[in-house]
Formats: C-alpha cells, structure tokens, sequence
C-alpha cells in the first residue's frame, strides 16, 4: 500500500529540486514511489500541475501502432494510424495514474500565490535517510494519508534533520 504526503514549498523551484533530489534516492534504491507531482500556484490565482508522466503521449504512441496494423488490414495504414493516434491520444488524456489532479489542484488553491507543493505517492522508503536529504530544503507537510502516530512521528523527525542541518 502506498501512501500520500504533500508539502508546501515557498516557490515552485524548491517543490522541483527536492522532487529531483527523491527521484535521485529513488534510482538508489533509498525510495519507491508511485507518483510525484507539483502543483503550483500562479499569482492570476490558477493552479498549473507538473507532473512526471503524461499519458496523453503515450496513448497517442500506442494507438499510431495499433491503428497502423489495424489500417494495414483493411489496406488503409495512413487513415488506421490517423485514427489510432486520435482515438489513443483521447484514451490517454482521460487516464489519471498517481495523484488525482483535482485532488491537487484543489489543495493548491491553499497554498500563496508563487507556492508550490510536492505531492508523493510513496509506496516504500528508508525514511531516516531520506528525511535526511530532504529536510534542508524547509517546506511543510500539509497533508499525509498517514496515521495520525505516523504523521507526527514524520513531522518530528523532519524537525531533528532540520535542527541537525542548521546546526552544521
């Protein structure tokens, strides 16, 4: 089981470099996540996600294949793969995978305007190494899908690595 935690950054720079910084950890094998997303907030007020994956590409991809060996066939390639690229692209633009997008956009309307937050699907960690890492980089936890013990043993850890960081 996987488990959600967003942080509030104070811009959306710091939201990317420590999503970097995890997916970094992540090909060390110190994380696995699922998801990782940042939903910014623009001073107009509009919430704009940067996320990971799109799907609508991909979609596209697989329905060109499919629709150009369907369309060679019916002896029609270039109207198959036409079609195909149409059809895959609308099916990826309606799948959601990780974080529900109006889950964050609607917790990025809390955040000031120039805010950011990183949302994490986190399926398992080594949480002393990577609050660690993360940590110096400020941020608030705003939300989790924690237990409420978990959630605060999380929130005290941060703070030690915190202390720990400026006390260097």
């Amino acid at each position: 089981m996987s488990n959600l935690i967003a942080i509030a950054y104070p811009d959306v720079e710091t939201a990317i470099r420590v999503r970097d910084r995890l997916l970094d950890m992540q090909r060390e094998k110190l994380i696995t996540l699922a998801d990782a997303a940042v939903a910014e907030k623009k001073a107009d007020g509009k919430i704009k996600l940067h996320q990971l994956r799109g799907t609508v590409g991909g979609g596209a991809a697989a329905g060109t294949l499919w629709g150009g060996l369907i369309g060679l066939l019916l002896l029609a390639p270039l109207l198959g793969m036409a079609v195909g690229a149409a059809a895959g692209a609308a099916g990826g633009a309606m799948t959601d995978l990780g974080v529900d997008d109006s889950f964050m956009k609607d917790l990025g309307q809390r955040l000031q305007p120039g805010g950011a937050a990183l949302f994490l699907l986190v399926i398992q960690s080594t949480p002393d190494k990577v609050v660690a890492e993360v940590a110096p980089y400020g941020g608030e936890i705003i939300q989790t899908s924690l237990s409420a013990e978990a959630e605060a043993a999380l929130r005290e850890s941060v703070e030690a690595a915190r202390s720990a960081a400026a006390a260097r």
